[in-house]
């Protein structure tokens, strides 16, 4: 009776510690730790560096990269402000990898779309040179298999190579890339393509980044796939027609979609981070402890809306 009482009490005195330690071991959600987010940690981005493109599906937004690939950024503002997007075409969408806009015939000279003051071919801009203006970087905790080091800057997915004194961003889901013939001058802006599956890396540093895709996601990643080689659409009728293409720096102010991405230099993008890493709660019994760059999406938000608490 004595020993039965004793365990009584022993579980009585154990239950509430663990209760407590279950209790600490829950990982806050990225939500969670969003809702207690500070005004100043997130950033309104440039509406000069903002592109609205409307598809029949809804608005794909998209943040020109204007620090990491100026003159392709310049090109495609030409491009949008004399209209060029307009009225072209999705053209090819391949499973696990890209969905690709521009003149279908673009490939034709004698058919081809006018780019009208916007220039033929560029600089390449695969990489940028490490040294001069400071490159604000977010270094990740854990290794990379295609660069030394990898992070966010700004927003963006990063990769650097201090030894060989150069960055890139790299080619994770929603990277929004400048597609281009054999020759590496060839890519200007006209035809561009959005990352929608498993991180294809091995094309960092092989062609010029124009942005990310900050809003719309969903809908580029949802059209059909085409049934040519390389995903391209083999029937005319397949194809999407943009709407419209603007810079939101051109639309009214009180038109322009509300939104704020999170500062990737900020307490809250650390935390969702190493709540990432580890998190730890009923359904993750097993945290994985490291996380992969492009396992990571920097989180938007319409600031014109409450935060949830």
């Amino acid at each position: 009776m004595l020993a039965r009482t004793c365990l009584v009490l022993a579980l009585a005195v154990a239950l509430p510690a663990v209760a407590e330690e279950a209790k600490k071991a829950h990982t806050p959600t990225a939500k969670e730790l969003l809702a207690k987010s500070t005004a100043a940690e997130w950033r309104t981005p440039d509406p000069q560096n903002l592109v609205y493109m409307d598809l029949p599906q809804g608005q794909v937004i998209i943040e020109l990269a204007q620090d990491w690939s100026p003159e392709h950024a310049a090109n495609i503002r030409t491009l949008i402000r004399e209209h060029y997007f307009d009225g072209t075409q999705v053209i090819r969408v391949q499973d696990n990898f890209v969905t690709q806009w521009g003149d279908p015939d673009g490939d034709d000279k004698k058919k081809a779309k006018s780019l009208g003051t916007a220039k033929e071919t560029l600089t390449p801009e695969f990489t940028r040179k490490l040294g001069g203006k400071a490159i604000p970087f977010t270094k990740l905790p854990d290794g990379d298999v295609y660069a030394p080091e990898v992070g966010f800057s700004d927003g963006f997915p990063v990769a650097r190579d201090a030894k060989a004194g150069e960055a890139w961003i790299t080619h994770c889901y929603g990277t929004v890339g400048v597609a281009r013939d054999v020759g590496a001058e060839t890519g200007n802006g006209s035809s561009l393509y959005a990352i929608i599956g498993q991180a294809p890396r091995n094309l960092d540093r092989n062609l010029a980044v124009a942005g990310k895709v900050i809003k719309g996601m969903e809908f580029l990643a949802a059209y059909p796939r085409g049934g040519e080689p390389m995903g391209f659409y083999d029937k005319p009728e397949q194809r999407v027609t943009i709407k419209s293409v603007r810079l939101a720096a051109d639309v009214p102010e009180a038109q322009r979609t509300p939104i704020q991405v999170l500062r990737t230099d900020s307490k809250t993008f650390a935390a969702v981070i190493e709540a990432k890493r580890n998190r730890k709660d009923d359904f993750y019994t097993r945290p994985a402890g490291k996380i992969d760059l492009c396992n990571i999406s920097v989180p938007v938000r319409d600031p014109s809306k409450p935060v949830a608490p």
